[in-house]
């Protein structure tokens, strides 16, 4: 999520974009590779920089560096303009050519939006917006919502809405997350299982912070139960390495549907019902609050809205 040094019609300076990324990154030497720029080229644009505010921006803590409170407030108007710039950019270019439209689209996704729904939408958004850079930040729900706060991406899709009110969200598709087991073993036996049997049961579940494991948490709620009443021996980050584990082991895990439909299809794995248990997701858009959606984002959320729909 790095940024250019080469753009002509840049807004900010030279300087200034050193200083967004060295601010980004908290290091003069990732700043540097990043940039392809020498640490004392780096360093000569921050001294004009300071020199420029006649204040310091960046204090050392040992071998850290961090934002002086002029710093940071410069950091925050800087990355307002930098948004403005690529919102700007975009939408000159498309009143030019919609195919030759440019834009930098930073994305942020939970796992089972990135790995099982984006892949598709982004490949035919590509086609349609070629020259429109895509990054796309792929972690569990509660580490997208941060760095969207934190201004590392621009628009995110997480699981449920979220609990803060420095972002707006808007509605996007919802998912099913099912009890599954492998269809080799003792637990497949059974098709159907009671809430009385299931503090017995070998669990492995999510890592904190997934929304998959939240959505099990307040089903759970809803039949009088805690996630602490379930026998759980194992926690995995991530819905592969959950997936993959299941296949071999003799435990009962929770997935989303989405994630394991070639799974269940060839026989590896198994879905069991449980008594009273329903588990549906609900997946958002989110961006900052006060923020003005930049035309990019308004046409990859109808993008992918239409798409989904049809």
């Amino acid at each position: 999520m790095g940024i250019l040094l080469h753009n002509s019609s840049s807004m900010l300076s030279i300087k200034h974009l050193v200083f967004l990324e060295v601010a980004r990154l908290s290091s003069f030497t990732k700043a540097s590779e990043v940039l392809f720029l020498s640490q004392p080229a780096i360093s000569k644009n921050i001294q004009s920089l300071e020199n420029d505010y006649k204040a310091r921006l960046f204090e050392r803590k040992g071998y850290k560096i961090e934002l002086t409170a002029i710093g940071t407030l410069l950091y925050e108007k800087l990355l307002e303009v930098k948004n403005i710039q690529d919102q700007t950019d975009f939408q000159i270019s498309f009143i030019k050519d919609k195919q030759q439209a440019k834009g930098i689209l930073k994305l942020g996704a939970s796992t089972t939006v990135a790995l099982y729904i984006l892949p598709k939408i982004l490949s035919a958004f590509h086609k349609q917006y070629p020259q429109v850079e895509i990054s796309l930040f792929n972690r569990n729900s509660e580490i997208v919502l941060q760095a969207l706060v934190e201004q590392n991406i621009n628009i995110g899709i997480i699981e449920g809405p979220p609990k803060t009110k420095k972002v707006e969200f808007l509605p996007f598709i919802t998912d099913d997350v099912i009890a599954i087991c492998s269809s080799k073993s003792y637990l497949a036996k059974k098709k159907n299982y009671t809430l009385k049997e299931i503090p017995n049961i070998p669990i492995v579940l999510r890592e904190k912070g997934s929304g998959t494991l939240e959505a099990l948490a307040e089903s759970l709620k809803k039949v009088k139960l805690k996630l602490q009443d379930l026998n759980v021996k194992v926690r995995l980050g991530g819905t592969e390495a959950l997936k993959n584990f299941l296949l071999e082991a003799d435990c009962l895990g929770f997935l989303p549907r989405r994630s394991i439909t070639k799974e269940l299809t060839n026989g590896e794995l198994k879905e069991i019902n449980i008594e009273g248990i329903s588990i549906q997701r609900k997946f958002y858009f989110i961006q900052r609050k006060g923020e003005t959606a930049g035309e990019l984002n308004k046409n990859f959320v109808k993008f992918a809205k239409t798409m989904y729909n049809q």
